[in-house]
């Protein structure tokens, strides 16, 4: 129904248009985020040692004096989002988001933020979305924007680019080894473990330093591995090969961000595979998934919104999803597994356990 002047609520108009308004700007909070850590701000209040103020900062950052106003205006945008502090003497501090945005936390998120706000491609390929929803190609939104060119295919094409993808991958797999702490039981009783997809092996390499008597190799492309072959142990080896043709005889399989990156069809493929790696181990071997959970029922709307924006990248970049519990259970069931257990993890992931 349309708002009637004579008979709607004002409040209920002003906080509609306080809505839209708010969503049409969004992006004005991600740039300002992106300009804070192209000036390097979070790493610039870091070193300081202290909270630090606007013309210190300023002098910090090498700026010309004429631009502190600037600056400030930035940093009241910031502030009130979450990512600086304001004390009493007007000084900024760094707050838990901006912390992982300093170079030096050994948790820092630096190079998969990085990729998000300033990877050009990605953000570009929105101005074709017009063109995608209109045209009869079973396309992504990425490919449609790049007149075919897929996001593997581009990534795989620019070895800076490929380089900042694994390096944004790593960032985001350091929060694990606190998870890991959390979930010992699901990988105590292995003796070996293959990481599908697993790139560099930095996944690999923390489960490893937890479970040291486990036998890890990680599965991926023969050009991902090709440079990593050189480091392999006898308990930490690299392999290449196709995960849609088969998979190493293990006890388990790790699947960590890699079935979002496909649809339903592609990942049975992937799981019937997983299932005939795990076969020799009997009742015993499993499937380790670490992947995303939609719950709008039970997550709160913030969490529930991040993992419906996550969605959207899937869908765009690689028509993939992120998916509900009963979406992961059509797929489970439907490549022959008996059960599984869910245990959320690192805040919006879970770890998805399947058994034959």
């Amino acid at each position: 129904m349309a708002f009637n002047e004579n008979r709607v609520e004002e409040s209920e108009l002003h906080n509609a248009q306080i809505h839209l308004y708010k969503h049409a700007y969004n992006y004005l909070s991600s740039m300002a985020l992106r300009t804070a850590m192209e000036l390097g701000i979070p790493d610039a209040i870091q070193n300081h040692g202290k909270p630090i103020t606007l013309s210190e900062l300023a002098s910090v950052l090498k700026l010309h004096p004429s631009k502190i106003g600037l600056l400030g205006r930035f940093m009241r945008l910031l502030t009130h989002n979450g990512f600086f502090a304001k004390t009493n003497q007007e000084a900024y501090a760094l707050t838990p988001p901006s912390k992982l945005l300093t170079r030096s936390d050994p948790f820092s998120l630096v190079p998969y933020i990085t990729l998000v706000l300033l990877d050009t491609k990605s953000l570009q390929m929105w101005q074709s979305s017009m063109k995608w929803f209109t045209e009869d190609k079973d396309v992504t939104l990425f490919e449609s924007a790049t007149g075919g060119i897929s996001f593997w295919e581009y990534f795989n094409g620019n070895l800076g680019e490929m380089k900042g993808f694994q390096e944004a991958m790593e960032a985001d797999s350091r929060v694990l080894k606190v998870a890991l702490k959390e979930c010992k039981h699901v990988f105590e009783n292995l003796e070996s473990l293959v990481d599908v997809a697993g790139g560099n092996g930095s996944v690999t390499k923390l489960i490893h330093e937890a479970f040291p008597h486990l036998k890890c190799t990680v599965f991926d492309q023969p050009h991902v591995v090709a440079n990593c072959s050189g480091i392999n142990t006898e308990m930490l080896n690299f392999v290449g090969g196709d995960m849609f043709n088969s998979i190493p005889s293990v006890d388990a399989v790790l699947l960590k961000w890699v079935l979002h990156n496909w649809n339903d069809e592609q990942c049975l493929k992937i799981l019937k595979n997983c299932k005939k790696a795990i076969s020799g181990k009997g009742k015993e071997g499993k499937v380790i998934i670490i992947d995303i959970v939609i719950d709008e029922i039970n997550d709160d709307h913030k969490l529930t919104g991040l993992k419906l924006d996550l969605d959207l990248i899937m869908l765009t970049l690689f028509n993939g999803k992120e998916r509900e519990k009963k979406e992961w259970e059509k797929l489970i069931f439907g490549s022959g597994f008996s059960n599984y257990k869910i245990t959320p993890i690192c805040g919006f992931k879970s770890i998805i356990e399947v058994y034959p």
